[in-house]
């Protein structure tokens, strides 16, 4: 298994040049060819609220069009320059509807964590993780704080038994195959037993693949939540990327996160592959 099409989000925001970057990197490192996805705010009202409230919406999507341009131009010539294989798309319709639709057909996702600070980041609410569970895919979603400057050297694997988790070590396997690194972790609340769940069978599957992964269990504190828990294990070990299952459901028109999901999505201190 391989990543041999990525996919890469692209938008308005400080940290786009950033992680169309890290994608340039990982398309290197599997000869995989790359999109480019352009998808911004759809709601012509809500720029108003950020932005000179002035503009009448011929004036935005004049606006608009000059930042699409600017992104398309910017992003062919870096992929000139690296001499990479790459597409270039900005398609019309609703932000989360054409996104999930584009990436269905990509062999990996590479997002970026909304920056509450930067207005240009907002795509729609929850883009990001509706896109992650949607979408079908794996998903390497990038921290807006911080530089990423190695990736996938240190991994360690959150597992906890669940179909998610599992989808998500498979999915990162051609990760995990190149890593130093890989540590497979299991957070131990109170009163569960010992072996449950077999986090060292998992690094037995992996073993079989060419992957010598170490097996730890990580003490829950009661006062701090599964995924921060996970978070600072990952600052202790120094890695550079966390494998985790997205967990969440669908009710009255409107996707609810699992707790640990919510957590990574809103506090990642590093990039998370997620998989659904």
């Amino acid at each position: 298994m391989t990543y041999k099409t990525l996919l890469a989000h692209i938008d308005d925001s400080s940290h786009s040049a950033a992680r169309i970057a890290l994608a340039f990197d990982l398309a290197r490192r599997w000869d995989a060819h790359l999109i480019g996805l352009y998808v911004v705010c759809q709601d012509l009202l809500r720029p108003l609220f950020k932005a000179d409230k002035s503009l009448w919406p011929a004036q935005l999507e004049a606006q608009y069009a000059e930042h699409r341009q600017k992104a398309h131009d910017t992003f062919l010539a870096a992929a000139e320059q690296a001499g990479l294989s790459v597409e270039w798309r900005a398609p019309p319709g609703p932000a989360l509807e054409v996104a999930t639709l584009h990436a269905r057909h990509a062999d990996l996702l590479v997002l970026g964590q909304e920056d509450p600070k930067d207005p240009a980041a907002y795509v729609g609410r929850n883009f990001v993780g509706n896109l992650v569970l949607g979408a079908g895919r794996p998903a390497l979603v990038i921290p807006y704080a911080g530089t990423v400057r190695t990736l996938g050297e240190n991994i360690l694997i959150a597992w906890d038994g669940s179909r998610e988790a599992a989808r998500a070590v498979a999915d990162a396997l051609p990760l995990l195959k190149k890593a130093r690194f890989v540590g497979v972790d299991i957070v131990q609340h109170t009163g569960q037993h010992a072996n449950a769940p077999e986090g060292i069978d998992v690094a037995a599957w992996l073993d079989a693949h060419g992957v010598h992964a170490s097996f730890s269990t990580t003490p829950h504190h009661i006062g701090t939540g599964t995924g921060a828990t996970l978070l600072n294990r990952a600052s202790d070990l120094h890695v550079d990327l966390l494998v985790a299952g997205a967990y969440g459901h669908s009710r009255a028109r409107e996707r609810v996160f699992g707790g640990v999901t919510r957590t990574m999505l809103e506090s990642m201190t590093v990039p998370v592959l997620m998989g659904h």
